[in-house]
């Protein structure tokens, strides 16, 4: 393994994602790397097709609400300044592609729960994520508690 220079922690801001982030750490701390967080947050029109005829502004502005809170909190336990705090929209394999593009990123490090088939080894965000990626990707199977 390679020196790495800025290592971008996709988290899904649930207790699994510490894991994560502790992972991360133990990797960018002995060689001095940056470490920034994403957090993608599908639209809800994504999730339940576009047709319903309400409006979910207010359910999304609060679930973004709630996001930045555990980003921050997350991002506290490591001293990441709010600069390298983001929040994304859309699909995550490809915002966390795009993101770790603009920010130069050379490791992506994500959690996997791995349940099914393939899946056994990588998620299915996880999957995603590897496939198409322009830099290392790391994937760390979570343990439920």
């Amino acid at each position: 393994m390679g020196k790495y220079k800025h290592i971008l922690v996709a988290v899904d801001l649930t207790d699994e994602g510490k894991q994560v982030v502790a992972r991360a750490s133990d990797i960018a701390q002995p060689q001095g790397s940056t470490l920034s967080l994403v957090h993608a947050i599908e639209p809800l029109s994504y999730a339940y097709g576009g047709d319903i005829p309400m409006d979910l502004t207010s359910i999304q502005e609060e679930i973004e609400q709630q996001a930045k809170l555990k980003l921050a909190a997350l991002a506290a336990t490591l001293d990441i300044p709010k600069e390298r705090q983001h929040i994304v929209y859309g699909r995550p394999e490809v915002e966390i592609h795009k993101l770790s593009k603009k920010q130069e990123v050379d490791l992506v490090v994500i959690g996997s729960h791995g349940r099914h088939g393939f899946a056994l080894l990588l998620g299915s965000t996880a999957n995603a994520v590897l496939h198409g990626a322009s830099c290392d990707i790391r994937a760390f199977r979570l343990k439920s508690d």
